[in-house]
């Protein structure tokens, strides 16, 4: 305690006796045996109340031996498996983590690192990913602000994370064992295939393919690319000493729609240690974007060839140009109907049922009085005189990506003139002028309710348009892709879901394999009280397994790492209202750990001589040991602790004082003094 705190003491000793004095023997002028204890419990009372106010402390100092922390970090992963090195590891383990010297000398903490980084407590050699730079990283927060070495035990392969080699904090001095054998062997392997997840029907996806050789000679390699039991492409590859790398890049068509499996393969006639390398599977999800579009007319016009050909630019659509009574509405995904009249009823009718959506256009044959009767988004008030509308891009609209092609500048589009006003929430594209003045009416805009989506053009000579256009541009393209982009924004469903499930049709064996959900109410609101669960079912095997999707902030989600390659089926269903959604995906057989013939010597050599450090083997780890208990950097440290704890603990302050006053007030109300 401090000189002041004493003096304060002392100074709540004396007030404590003089009130206690003042009160029970100056004041009362008794010295009975009660005025006595009076006086002692009322003195005990006002000296706890001072004393905890004052709150002494007692400095208390001790020592103690602080030793340098010894990391011994061992790759957990399967590929100490593959590389034949797991008695090694073992055996170098068991040497730092049982040493007695190296414990007097060290504070020696083991850990183990796959994927994961985590205290030793059993070497398994089950990893299926190994991530050196998650060492570097714990470990740097475990011993901060110190000075250590660390004996890394690895192959140095590293299959996941950033470059170990610059990861490591400067005060951490590495001494990286490694595990295997480092003789070179010839192998061959397919260390990357970059390839689209996605590819559209019919038309032909990039493959690249990234080739390594080690050895020292000249060799001839066969690369295949095969989808099932069919090669679809087949070539040599030349390696030598001094070239030891090849790319290969394949267009490969996409002839067969939904999730295609392929195999890239290289092989040679030179004995490999490990052939498991030599092959890698990929997929891609063929989608068929063919859209079917009907053009629904009763009369001949130069604006029906001017759409199916603007329509047709792209490959992925057709266009048929039927008349109303020869529509048959199974055979199209998206419908335009060309100035309809009242032989258009028993379509519209039966689509109503259908539930297709439409892209209408009018003009001077148009039958609005039939137009008004079977839709309810515009209304159209039209009379007999005919009158050139011209174009004004709106730049707010925000449907889908699309730039001013300069409609302003287009030729007029011939409508009866009248009025044209929206009776439902509609967005607008090109609005419609009369030299030069706004008519406040649209002249191309879309509409969507309930989910289905609709569009309106008011105005016929759509040729005119694309002529002019390739008058000044000399290519169609651009007006093409304008019209792509409403039939591509038409032919969308957009029906609102409540149960929307997001996953991949394929994974890679070991990779994450995660499965997130959304779940609406009626209002589309997103429901946090949701019960989802998930069935998953193995085709080959027919095994069942069943999964609760957990909550997290905008979705649900199950994790499934650890499913063995193969094709699965799986449905997440809606506990509480029975909604299903049911997909499938497959596991592509792919194991990382098995793509290594050789530890990474170069990588780990580099490691060391940037820490200050140096690179070991096990058969001389006994010289590693001796270099960490005759370096005399690291010696233990005799750290002063200081400890302050209360003269009195407040609890018992608390007690006393509660005592004290319980009792003086029963003896003054027994005595009558109250």
């Amino acid at each position: 305690m401090t000189t002041t705190t004493i003096l304060l003491i002392i100074l709540s000793l004396i007030i404590a006796a003089g009130l206690s004095f003042y009160q029970y023997f100056y004041k009362a002028n008794n010295r009975s045996n009660i005025y006595l204890l009076l006086a002692f419990l009322r003195f005990t009372t006002v000296f706890l109340v001072l004393l905890l106010l004052i709150n002494p402390l007692i400095s208390n100092k001790s020592y103690e031996i602080q030793k340098t922390p010894l990391a011994v970090a061992v790759d957990n992963s399967r590929s100490i498996l593959e590389l034949d090195a797991k008695a090694d590891a073992l055996k170098v383990f068991e040497a730092f983590s049982a040493n007695e010297k190296l414990a007097e000398k060290f504070d020696i903490q083991t850990f183990t690192f796959d994927n994961e980084f985590e205290s030793a407590n059993k070497l398994t050699f089950d990893g299926n990913q190994t991530n050196i730079e998650k060492v570097a990283t714990n470990l740097e927060s475990i011993f901060k602000h110190k000075r250590y070495p660390t004996v890394l035990i690895t192959d140095g392969n590293q299959t996941t994370g950033n470059d170990y080699v610059y990861s490591f904090s400067n005060e951490n001095v590495v001494y990286p064992v490694i595990l295997g054998d480092t003789t070179v062997f010839t192998d061959l392997k397919i260390s990357r295939v970059n390839v689209n997840r996605y590819a559209f029907h019919k038309n032909k996806f990039p493959v690249e393919i990234f080739m390594q050789y080690a050895g020292n000679k000249a060799i001839s390699a066969d690369f295949t690319i095969s989808k099932g039991a069919s090669v679809i492409h087949r070539q040599k590859i030349q390696f030598s000493g001094t070239s030891k790398s090849a790319v290969v890049e394949v267009l490969l068509p996409a002839d067969q729609i939904g999730l295609q499996v392929y195999k890239a393969k290289i092989t040679s006639t030179e004995a490999e240690k490990n052939t498991y390398n030599n092959s890698k599977d990929f997929a891609v999800q063929v989608i068929d974007q063919k859209t079917s579009v009907g053009i629904v007319s009763r009369i001949n016009h130069p604006d029906l060839g001017s759409l199916k050909r603007s329509i047709e630019s792209n490959s992925q659509r057709s266009v048929s140009i039927v008349k109303p009574e020869n529509a048959k509405l199974d055979d199209f995904d998206l419908l335009i109907l060309y100035q309809p009249d009242a032989t258009f009823k028993n379509l519209v009718e039966r689509n109503i049922a259908v539930g297709l959506n439409t892209w209408i256009i009018t003009g001077k044959s148009t039958d609005f009085n039939f137009l008004n009767s079977v839709q309810s988004d515009i209304d159209f008030k039209m009379g007999s005189q005919t009158e050139d509308y011209l174009a004004s891009f709106e730049k707010n609209f925000n449907l889908f990506a699309i730039e001013d092609l300069g409609f302003s500048s287009f030729p007029p589009l011939k409508h009866p003139f009248g009025s044209v006003k929206s009776k439902a929430s509609n967005v607008t594209l090109l609005s419609s002028t009369i030299r030069n003045i706004n008519t406040d009416s649209p002249l191309l805009t879309f509409t969507e309710n309930k989910g289905k989506r609709n569009a309106y053009l008011m105005g016929e000579n759509l040729w005119a348009w694309r002529l002019h256009y390739y008058t000044l541009h000399k290519s169609y393209t651009a007006y093409d892709i304008f019209i792509d982009k409403i039939i591509q924004y038409l032919a969308t469903n957009q029906s609102k879901k409540s149960l929307v499930v997001t996953h991949e049709n394929f994974y890679n064996a070991g990779e994450a394999i995660e499965i997130n959900a959304q779940f609406f109410n009626k209002n589309y609101e997103f429901d946090e009280q949701a019960r989802l669960a998930i069935t998953l079912t193995n085709k080959a095997t027919k095994q069942q397994k069943r999964y609760d999707l957990l909550k997290s902030t905008n979705s649900f989600k199950v994790n499934l790492d650890g499913l063995e390659a193969g094709k699965y089926d799986f449905s997440v269903k809606e506990l509480n209202t029975n909604t299903t959604y049911s997909s499938f995906f497959e596991i592509l057989d792919f194991d990382i750990e098995k793509q290594f013939v050789n530890p990474d010597l170069n990588k780990l050599r580099e490691l060391a001589d940037r820490t200050a450090g140096e690179l070991y083997y096990p058969a001389n780890i006994q010289n590693l040991i001796q270099k960490l208990l005759s370096n005399t950097g690291y010696v233990a440290v005799q750290k002063e602790v200081v400890r302050k704890t209360p003269l009195i603990e407040i609890i018992w302050i608390f007690i006393i004082l509660a005592i004290a006053l319980a009792t003086e007030w029963f003896i003054r109300k027994y005595n009558g003094l109250l």
